[in-house]
């Protein structure tokens, strides 16, 4: 099963963070980068790229934005995890 995890966070002067949706297009990208420059297997990366493609189309994103920013404002540590334990993407916000 391939799972992404990813952290979201405001933006600082120390550390550039980004919604929901940012940090999802910010990986996107990176796997496209990597997919052309060949980089890891070209599998995993497909799979993370559809993945992530799936999510950015879905009607979760919205649901899942203002979740995000609620937790965060709370001070909570929020991570984005897109899964696929069934073969079909699954959406869902980690808080530690």
């Amino acid at each position: 099963m391939t799972e992404i995890r990813l952290e979201i966070k405001y933006s600082t002067d120390d550390s550039n963070g980004g919604c929901v949706h940012c940090r999802a297009e910010q990986e996107l990208f990176n796997c496209l980068r990597g997919l052309l420059n060949g980089e890891e297997s070209d599998t995993e990366l497909e799979q993370k790229y559809q993945m992530l493609v799936t999510f950015l189309q879905s009607s979760d994103l919205i649901k899942m934005r203002v979740e995000s920013e609620k937790y965060l404002s709370e001070e909570k540590k929020v991570f984005l995890i897109i899964a696929t334990p069934n073969g079909k993407p699954e959406f869902k916000l980690e808080l530690s």
